[in-house]
């Protein structure tokens, strides 16, 4: 670690940029807590005609919501649906992953990310930590697409990143707080929302209430010193309270990490509260708090020659002269998510109405080049010595929003329309520090000579919607939409990045995007479904970056999605299979270099493939399941596959269910793809498979006060695997190239108990 002279001078360098953004996110936390308060003093007020909550009092907005809540608990009168890994609908009108609770809780590690759970889904690639399960930030793709262009959502508000709509797999939500996933590949009806509709959306879902009284506490051990320990309160109905419900969950993370001197230390806090209001009216309030202390390089991976030296699990070391010294390379990391939704009923409309706020705060300290392609400075003074230069990074935001829709029931159908409003605030900076001196860093050319930006960017945006769902027959519908979509970008920024110059500039992006939908019902078991939708991509901040950013004012980016697919449910079999073929338009390019630089419009890139999953019940407790997908993305220009875009995946699996018992075996495998644009053959990486092992037990009603107690082993990579994930190119030459790896094996001990 850092001496403590050293953190008392890094913290003067930066004291005044963080207590301004601390500020203001904690007063408007605090001013969204004193909201949620007064909203339950309210609902402890409102009339005593309550109804028990046994089942919603409002109807959902939308098909496919009801159905996939319904598919996180249990799916009626299949035996297969509640063992299926992943599984459709069979309303669904484009082609859908939904994944159960019950598989979250029952074959997905506690300490894993969100991206852990999405990547047994077909056309999903990646969603491997190199550090461990959940122990380091992961990414994964949706049909070649990279995160930032496709949508995530958790309880159908999107979230991400305010420079691109980039997630963080580590905040906000681990695994062990998520219900339910539902992911979508396609932009979906007008309804769905988010600044990336574009490529798809990984649709997240809190875990549902339950009925009776609950106090479980739970902890898990694993790998490398990793220990976890939380609790959950699940207070039931509260018949005093107008038979409200309430959940609260806490949990704290510690981990020395597989790779070296790469610990973290998370802590985590849910609330969720709801209650009817009256015969028509639901409210509820969703509260997470998340706190992340982790080691590790800014940017991250290892260069072959660090491999052959130390292996592939080298990040960080304990040597103060080195750039990757742990000491300095470290991040804090604080998120919040907060919404208060209300349902009700109004002059024969279905009202729906979430009102939310978010914040990401990233604090990060970190060696200027973990790669080693920049050397060590020389000290002012003193001939021969060399100081160590690193910078600190700052990215804090906060976003605020509000999501109202309306639904009424026709003859001929359902209407439904609503509109989407959002704004963001966010500040952001690189400051260069001699980590040797403990003093500000001043290696830029022109002054302020240690400061690489400093940044303030905002955005206003609003979506609105309106679709139909008609019944053109008694099996047939068919729901045209329509969404029109505004979004107003401002950077103020005293020093931009980049250009390192004073820039003022806002640039509006606006899109019609049409959508058109159909679903058929062959029988009770057999549906097909046919999509023609439009999706969006708001642009990069990064198109400010430049000297003039009124000559770089490209066209938002925008696919078209065509897609046919069928979905079978029967007692023993759940099966979907889809093909699809997606127009990329619009891509941005840029042109010129320094001064020169403008982004601009050029070709595109088309993305097709075929994808299917099917999960079959044998007997006796065992089922098997088999996923598959061949993803071609390719350029117009060149008609080579784009970078980071696996040419296939799949999954293949064995599970096991009866009388307490259960476990599974799954294996998935992410095909060829290839580092670098232009399928330049030093930069192929081969397909690589994890294969993970569950094995679990549950005891029921054991003793007088404790309702059940479960067990669960899991075995992460259970082949040791340890192949090549990611490859970062660098512009300095392929000896300085960073590559990501599979982490080792690794196990994991969980248990809990129900009081």
């Amino acid at each position: 670690m850092m001496s403590r002279h050293k953190q008392q001078i890094t913290q003067q360098i930066t004291q005044r940029i963080q207590q301004q953004s601390q500020q203001q996110l904690t007063r408007k936390l605090i001013s969204a807590q004193v909201v949620f308060a007064i909203t339950l003093m309210v609902a402890h007020h409102a009339q005593a005609q309550s109804v028990p909550k046994t089942e919603s009092t409002v109807e959902s907005d939308s098909a496919l919501d009801a159905e996939a809540i319904k598919s996180r608990v249990v799916i009626s009168g299949s035996s297969v649906g509640n063992r299926a890994p992943v599984q459709s609908s069979l309303k669904a009108t484009q082609p859908q992953s939904i994944i159960t609770a019950t598989f979250i809780e029952q074959s997905v590690t506690d300490l894993a990310d969100f991206n852990a759970v999405a990547r047994i889904a077909p056309s999903v690639g990646s969603g491997v930590s190199a550090n461990g399960p959940g122990l380091a930030e992961s990414k994964v793709t949706l049909r070649g697409f990279q995160d930032g262009e496709y949508n995530m959502t958790y309880d159908g508000v999107p979230f991400g990143d305010t420079n691109n709509p980039t997630h963080h797999s580590t905040s906000y939500f681990p695994a062990r707080i998520i219900g339910g996933m539902v992911i979508e590949r396609g932009p979906g009806n007008a309804s769905n929302l988010g600044q990336a509709t574009f490529g798809g959306s990984i649709n997240l879902f809190s875990k549902e209430l339950a009925s009776d009284f609950n106090f479980t506490p739970y902890s898990t051990f694993g790998s490398w010193n990793t220990r976890m320990y939380g609790a959950q309160v699940d207070s039931g109905l509260l018949s005093n309270f107008g038979n409200a419900q309430m959940m609260f969950n806490a949990s704290r993370l510690t981990s020395d990490g597989y790779l070296t001197y790469s610990s973290v230390t998370e802590d985590n806090y849910q609330f969720k509260f709801q209650r009817n209001l009256g015969q028509d009216t639901v409210l509820t309030v969703f509260s997470t708090y998340n706190k992340i202390n982790s080691y590790v390089p800014d940017k991250a991976g290892v260069t072959l020659n660090q491999v052959a030296q130390f292996g592939k699990n080298y990040a960080l070391n304990n040597d103060p002269t080195s750039q990757n010294y742990y000491g300095y390379n470290f991040n804090y990391k604080t998120t919040d998510f907060d919404y208060i939704r209300l349902q009700s009923k109004f002059a024969g409309w279905n009202i729906d109405n979430t009102l939310y706020t978010y914040s990401y705060n990233n604090d990060t300290y970190s060696g200027q080049d973990a790669s080693g392609a920049t050397a060590n400075g020389t000290k002012a003074g003193a001939t021969g010595n060399k100081n160590v230069p690193g910078y600190n990074k700052l990215n804090a935001y906060r976003v605020n929003g509000d999501i109202f829709k309306a639904t009424n029931q026709f003859d001929a159908g359902l209407l439904r329309a609503g509109v989407w409003l959002e704004s963001s605030n966010t500040n952001r900076h690189t400051y260069d520090l001699d980590w040797t001196l403990g003093l500000p860093n001043p290696k830029e050319s022109t002054a302020p000579k240690s400061v690489s930006y400093e940044q303030r960017s905002s955005w206003k945006q609003y979506q609105s919607f309106v679709e139909f769902e008609w019944n053109a027959a008694p099996d047939l519908t068919i729901t045209p939409g329509v969404k029109y979509m505004h979004f107003k970008r401002e950077i103020d920024a005293p020093v931009n990045q980049g250009t390192r110059i004073a820039t003022t500039a806002e640039q509006t992006y606006t899109s019609t995007l049409p959508f058109l939908t159909a679903n058929y019902s062959v029988n009770k078991e057999w549906s097909a479904y046919a999509q023609i939708a439009k999706g969006f991509l708001v642009p990069d901040l990064s198109m400010f970056y430049v000297n003039n950013p009124n000559l770089s004012t490209p066209k938002a980016q925008t696919s078209t999605n065509y897609q046919l697919g069928t979905v079978h449910q029967s007692r023993n079999l759940t099966l979907d299979a889809d093909i699809y073929y997606i127009d990329f338009d619009n891509k941005i390019a840029s042109t010129g270099s320094g001064n020169d630089l403008v982004y601009y419009n050029q070709g595109g890139v088309v993305y097709k493939g075929i994808e299917a999953a099917a999960t079959y019940y044998i007997g006796s407790g065992f089922s098997v399941h088999a996923n598959a997908s061949l993803n071609s993305a390719k350029a117009k220009d060149t008609g080579l596959q784009v970078a980071k875009a696996p040419e296939s995946t799949s999954a293949l699996g064995l599970l096991y269910k009866a009388n307490g018992l259960y476990g599974s075996l799954i294996a998935k495998n992410v095909g060829t793809q290839y580092a670098k644009d232009g399928e330049p053959a030093a930069y192929k990486m081969p397909s690589y498979m994890t294969t993970d092992l569950t094995i679990g037990y549950r005891w029921k009603a054991v003793g007088a006060l404790v309702k059940n107690v479960k067990a669960q082993l899991g075995i992460n990579n259970l082949f040791d695997q340890q192949d090549v994930t990611a490859v970062s190119a660098n512009s300095k030459g392929v000896a300085f190239d960073q590559y990501t790896f599979q982490p080792a094996r690794s196990w994991s001990l969980s248990v809990s108990a129900d009081f």
